[in-house]
């Protein structure tokens, strides 16, 4: 079991992903989020990584606020494009890129970091486990994790919705290798779990894309794009649409001490 480099299809990857209204909605309700949490921390520059950040374009609007970013990938060519647009924007002095495996990023840094960014890797990974304590343990105490993952949850759903029964039946397996369908799709109490079981308190659940990628009417997707962000802003924090979300995004922090030692 080897996790997921996307070399062979990057060009794909940014045109399905960040080229659509789904990218759009996607960066639209993780932004609300990320503003939000940011807030919290006042108004210093953080350290942040962004781990499994692909081309970067999470990690340079940080990076563009004053953050300083450091973004690991295992993807060579990922992060060749990511640096390339960091340096278009002129951000690149905020900015540190590593070649790795997320699991490998202890490696790499320097000093415990303020933000970690884990946005659409852990559907990829085969040991997530393994993923969520190397990253804790990067995180300083009194640190926050932005966590985003490909909601199993929406992913039968959205095969329910089109008819897929006989799939569904199967157990939606994967039918191709080289796609850009998930392969370890998550179960939301799963991934909370493995968060609350490693340490982290969960201090927010939004599920991104609660209603687009259901709707009849594809056209109404990009036709009615302000009217559905209004209403997937409106909803996607409240259950049971959280759960219905293709992909949800939590919000956790690392307490200042750690409690698991006291229960021991």
């Amino acid at each position: 079991m080897r996790d997921r480099n996307f070399d062979d299809i990057a060009e794909k990857f940014a045109r399905n992903i960040y080229g659509t209204t789904k990218g759009q909605l996607r960066q639209a309700i993780l932004w609300q989020d990320l503003d939000r949490l940011l807030e919290s921390f006042g108004s210093k520059p953080l350290r942040v990584l962004d781990a499994g950040g692909g081309e970067g374009q999470t990690a340079i609007k940080m990076a563009q606020r004053g953050h300083h970013v450091t973004l690991c990938d295992i993807s060579g060519e990922m992060i060749s494009r990511a640096t390339q647009v960091a340096t278009e924007k002129g951000v690149s002095g905020n900015m540190h890129f590593e070649q790795c495996a997320v699991q490998d990023i202890t490696q790499h840094l320097e000093s415990p970091v303020d933000l970690i960014l884990f946005h659409a890797v852990l559907e990829w990974v085969a040991s997530p486990q393994e993923v969520l304590q190397a990253l804790w343990s990067v995180l300083r105490p009194g640190g926050a994790l932005s966590l985003m993952f490909y909601n199993a949850n929406g992913l039968l759903m959205h095969n329910m919705v089109a008819g897929n029964f006989d799939y569904v039946q199967a157990g939606m397996p994967k039918k191709k290798k080289r796609t850009l369908s998930p392969d370890y799709p998550r179960e939301p109490q799963q991934v909370y779990d493995w968060l609350e079981e490693t340490g982290w308190q969960i201090t927010g659940k939004t599920g991104v894309r609660v209603f687009h990628d259901y709707l009849r009417e594809k056209h109404q997707q990009r036709d009615c794009f302000d009217g559905l962000l209004e209403l997937e802003t409106r909803y996607c924090r409240q259950e049971p649409y959280i759960s219905l979300g293709r992909y949800i995004h939590v919000t956790a922090m690392k307490p200042l001490v750690d409690t698991r030692k006291n229960d021991e």
